[in-house]
């Protein structure tokens, strides 16, 4: 199954879990099924959608839970070797949980993260991630964070920016994006066990900030 490691958090989703929450607040526009070239100068790299990968990972005060979510859509846009934007559209529908073997227990928390209590899938099937601007990290070791991302990640139809440093190359016509993204879900109405909204929940609380790490492989 095709699943994607970024975002946009590139995401998350980003997105996921019954027992899990993280990212940035304010509605805007809702999420698009089109994944049009972000507005930046260079070619359009398509994402490869089976060898590209985005896992999401929550925590609650008892313990947490973690699985995937697939890449629908996306593109980097890259400039003389260098990714100068890009947008990706993330498959709300295809939440997985993976740290659950039991199918019944599995099914039901999918069930939940689905519904309104979380991401509202059925209204909100998609989520996008799209880069608005890129500056080097100066000096970044081989293999580590060499560009910090400023984008705005859209959830449930509520836009936010988001900020992480993310490891991105382009060598031979293939770009290649890889990050951990914090989602603070709380800013995208994600209320369900969030002491944000109901105040102090005990041992019932879940964390308003989920990680999304997304790994994108993209070719001419």
């Amino acid at each position: 199954m095709k699943k994607v490691a970024i975002l946009a958090s590139l995401a998350a989703t980003m997105v996921f879990t019954a027992f899990a929450g993280n990212t940035t607040t304010g509605k805007t526009t809702a999420t698009t099924e089109a994944t049009a070239p972000a507005k930046a100068k260079g070619r359009v790299y398509n994402a490869v959608i089976e060898k590209s990968d985005l896992t999401w990972n929550g925590k609650k005060v008892t313990g947490e839970h973690f699985g995937t979510i697939d890449l629908k859509s996306g593109n980097l846009v890259v400039n003389k070797d260098k990714v100068t934007g890009g947008k990706f559209v993330i498959d709300m529908n295809s939440i997985k949980v993976t740290d659950i073997k039991d199918a019944e227990y599995n099914g039901k928390l999918v069930g939940h993260l689905k519904s309104d209590d979380f991401f509202s899938v059925e209204k909100f099937p998609t989520a996008t991630f799209e880069i608005k601007a890129l500056a080097p990290i100066a000096k970044a070791a081989a293999g580590k964070p060499n560009y910090k991302v400023n984008g705005l990640l859209t959830i449930k139809g509520i836009t936010k920016p988001v900020q992480f440093p993310a490891t991105i190359t382009v060598k031979n016509g293939v770009a290649t994006a890889k990050a951990d993204v914090t989602v603070n879900r709380a800013q995208y109405d994600v209320k369900y066990g969030s002491e944000s909204f109901f105040g102090s929940l005990g041992d019932k609380a879940i964390m308003d900030d989920f990680t999304v790490s997304f790994n994108v492989t993209a070719k001419q």
